[in-house]
């Protein structure tokens, strides 16, 4: 995948959100984010926001951690926002279309924060986690991303293209959530 799409993907993924067992339909408007948000892709807690629940994460290590053994190549970090998202692309095989996978650790912005198309989301959990699905964001087809809880007002969201098959990017966008959440800060 080329950095002009990874950086597309991801551009889109953050105007938009998504979640796995899906349940309520979100309503509302698209709300702007808190602003302020603090360095994700260090050791050490950013000076200046004691709140940030990522400050020891590296969202590439993460996202790799979550792809062993998936056939992944390593992830790299996204042109659109290089501390805070990670991209991964499995190639095309055969007849299997290529698999463009984007985590994104946001600190300070909520898991209901900017719905870009509330008729296409809906709330549930992930393992237990509160999370928001949402399918096509920006009208794209084959895509769909699930923007994980994480305390204080915080959020994971890991998106997915694939194709132009929305219901299968939406498959497995909720299996890549499933192995990503139990790797992200508790929320209790």
């Amino acid at each position: 995948m080329t950095s002009h799409r990874i950086a597309a993907v991801v551009t889109a993924a953050c105007a938009t959100l998504a979640l796995a067992a899906c349940t309520d339909q979100v309503g509302g408007q698209a709300n702007p984010s808190p602003a302020g948000h603090g360095e994700t892709n260090t050791s050490a807690p950013p000076s200046g926001n004691p709140d940030n629940p990522f400050a020891s994460l590296n969202p590439c290590s993460l996202l790799d951690q979550a792809l062993t053994d998936a056939g992944f190549p390593p992830a790299v970090p996204t042109v659109a926002d290089a501390k805070e998202s990670c991209a991964a692309n499995k190639p095309r095989a055969g007849d299997v279309h290529p698999v463009d996978l984007a985590l994104s650790l946001q600190p300070g912005r909520g898991y209901r924060n900017n719905v870009g198309n509330p008729g296409q989301a809906s709330e549930g959990k992930v393992n237990g986690r509160a999370a928001v699905e949402e399918r096509e964001p920006q009208q794209s087809p084959g895509q769909c991303g699930i923007w994980l809880e994480v305390k204080p007002a915080s959020r994971a969201l890991v998106l997915v293209t694939s194709g132009s098959d929305t219901a299968n990017a939406c498959k497995l966008v909720e299996g890549f959530a499933e192995k990503i959440e139990p790797l992200l800060p508790k929320t209790n």
